[in-house]
């Protein structure tokens, strides 16, 4: 009987809208994982939980509660603010009772820590940004207790202001052309690989180089790339399918260079879909398990070509994001409209894209080119 219990259920999705299986099994994924923090916590919150549910996006309400369990742990271990020895026992008196100065405290705890695991510890650094959004969603979860008159007051307007960099303020990383150049010729001739990553350059360099394309052509975030189907895509109408942030679709068109790479992945690399799983089988980007590849190794395969282009180490490769961003700035310095950028790139707000038309590319490289005040390289 207790064998039987342990044995993860097999998922079976029942499909009957528009959306590709696997977005709905990562949503239900998401769901999983709040609806286990929420039974590791308090009764109370239960109006909580249903107010994220349905008011903030899947991944945000995880955040939310992944900040509320860790703001609930450190009430228990490192303050006597609760009698309480696990989560579930706190009381919502011991919430009402609590000031700003609390959780100012709370705050300044969280810049840095250190998590004790099995076999090290872990220093933990968090910079204005991280604290931010900490604050963030404690400042949600009071207003909702003292909306609910679960709490005698809202504490939140005394909470330390957290000072982040304004989006202008903050330097654009990009890569410039010279370096996209760069790193596509690495992932096509293998150049600058270490002989094990060699290895498996053989085995993924078409995989490797149609991923690298759609980030540079499309500026896709890392989970619409990553969710990727064969479906997606009608190479006859020159065009591919992606699922947006809000649940939004977009229709995207195919240039050339898009179908070349994919189709030399698909036809030269990829494993027949005969061989695979039938969860698999539609995955555009496989690992070479045969899997669906995850997030983490889209992006550790990003860090380690986009380190090549800028001649340092794996792991000061760039992010997937980064790619985006030098899809945005790269558009822009060829003369498209900040508008058309924004539409491509699925921009809230033309503000945001307008910070990529502010990034001139090489600006302080021109700038400073001729400007030298050693006379030997004067001459030059």
């Amino acid at each position: 009987m207790e064998d039987r219990k342990k044995v993860k259920k097999e998922i079976h999705i029942q499909n009957k809208g528009d959306k590709p299986d696997n977005l709905l099994l990562k949503e239900h994924e998401i769901t999983e994982q709040c609806r286990e923090i929420e039974g590791s916590l308090p009764s109370f919150m239960k109006s909580y939980f249903a107010y994220l549910r349905g008011n903030v996006l899947p991944l945000t309400r995880l955040a939310y509660l992944r900040d509320l369990r860790f703001f609930c742990e450190y009430l228990i271990l490192e303050t006597s603010l609760t009698e309480a020895k696990t989560m579930e026992a706190l009381r919502v008196e011991e919430f009402s009772r609590m000031k700003a100065s609390d959780i100012n405290r709370y705050l300044d705890h969280c810049r840095s820590y250190s998590l004790e695991k099995e076999y090290a510890v872990h220093v933990i650094q968090n910079e204005n940004r991280s604290l931010a959004r900490k604050k963030s969603s404690l400042s949600v979860f009071f207003k909702h207790l003292y909306r609910e008159e679960l709490i005698p007051k809202n504490i939140t307007d005394a909470f330390d202001p957290i000072r982040v960099p304004k989006p202008g303020e903050r330097e654009i990383k990009a890569l410039q052309d010279d370096e996209v150049m760069k790193m596509l010729d690495a992932v096509s001739d293998g150049r600058h690989l270490t002989k094990k990553e060699k290895e498996f350059w053989e085995k993924t360099k078409h995989r490797d180089k149609a991923i690298l394309l759609l980030f540079l052509t499309y500026g896709l975030r890392l989970s619409e790339l990553q969710q990727l189907n064969i479906s997606s895509f009608h190479f006859g109408r020159g065009e591919f399918k992606i699922y947006r942030k809000r649940g939004k679709e977009s229709v995207m068109p195919l240039n050339r260079t898009a179908v070349k790479a994919l189709e030399e992945y698909l036809n030269l690399e990829r494993r027949n879909s005969d061989l695979l799983e039938e969860k698999e089988k539609d995955a555009l980007f496989l690992s070479l398990q045969g899997h669906r590849m995850t997030e983490r190794q889209i992006r550790e395969m990003v860090k380690k070509y986009t380190s090549i282009a800028l001649a340092t180490s794996r792991e000061k490769g760039y992010s997937p994001h980064k790619l985006r961003a030098t899809a945005a700035t790269s558009l822009i310095g060829r003369g498209n409209s900040i508008y058309d950028v924004q539409a491509l790139l699925d921009h809230e707000n033309v503000t945001t894209t307008q910070l990529y038309a502010a990034h001139k590319l090489n600006v302080k490289r021109d700038l400073i080119k001729n400007f030298e005040w050693d006379e030997d390289l004067i001459k030059e």
